[in-house]
């Protein structure tokens, strides 16, 4: 079943996401060529499409990890729009510090540090002081289930409960949007359905909005819109379900 899309506590449907004209090449190669799309506050995107398509190409430019070479992106945040194509790389790693929040297949977490650390790390590179930042993040860890578990580092946690960490750190700055590539994509079944709720729930169920590069039909099942890509042009757009947020999976 999707988790669909639309009001919570007041919030309205307005883009809080908008690209238009994105041009992103490497070399001869044209990786997205104009792509136009518009995210809507507290939906669940699935970005799809073959290998090569332009997906995590995509993610990059509306998340500025990349710029795109031609177009206009602009990420509604709590405090205005920003115009993210126009900021240099200084403003846009600020931006994915204290705006956004990433949750990659493999979590990329360090190793080194606990479940507690990584979780707090977004806070304390945002100037928090390590106190409320380690509370913070406590909070969302025992939230994703993961209570009692704050000390242990990942080599001693399973891969679904090094991805419920992923999550906690990618919502303790309480992001405006989230981007995860693959985040379910070195799990079993079960595991993915438990984590993929478990993001969802802590994303849109919130009213925030999730982008989400998959190639998994049933994790896409569960997003209020599907948005595919083909040779770096969206080929199709399914339209979101303007239902509450009590009707969800």
């Amino acid at each position: 079943m999707r988790h669909r899309a639309g009001s919570l506590g007041g919030m309205n449907q307005n883009t809080v996401l908008a690209a238009t004209g994105i041009v992103k090449t490497y070399g001869p190669t044209v990786a997205l060529g104009g792509v136009d799309l518009g995210i809507r506050a507290g939906e669940s995107v699935a970005v799809m499409g073959p290998s090569g398509s332009g997906k995590t190409t995509l993610l990059h430019c509306l998340s500025g990890i990349l710029s795109p070479d031609q177009g206009r992106i602009t990420l509604t945040t709590d405090h205005g729009p920003v115009h993210v194509d126009r900021l240099g790389t200084e403003e846009r790693a600020r931006l994915r510090r204290e705006q956004l929040g990433f949750v990659f297949q493999q979590g990329l977490l360090l190793p080194e540090l606990t479940a507690l650390e990584n979780a707090a790390l977004p806070l304390m590179l945002a100037g928090v002081g390590r106190r409320e930042a380690e509370a913070r993040a406590t909070g969302w860890l025992v939230h994703l289930g993961l209570a009692g578990l704050e000390g242990r580092r990942l080599g001693e946690m399973s891969g679904g409960q090094v991805q419920r960490i992923a999550i906690a750190r990618s919502q303790v700055t309480n992001a405006v949007v989230t981007f995860a590539d693959e985040p379910t994509g070195a799990l079993d079944q079960q595991t993915s359905s438990e984590v993929l709720g478990a993001l969802l729930e802590a994303t849109v169920g919130r009213g925030r909005t999730l982008v989400m590069v998959t190639h998994d039909e049933h994790v896409a099942a569960r997003c209020s819109r599907t948005v595919r890509l083909q040779d770096g042009q969206v080929i199709s757009d399914s339209q979101p379900l303007h239902l509450t947020l009590g009707d969800v999976a």
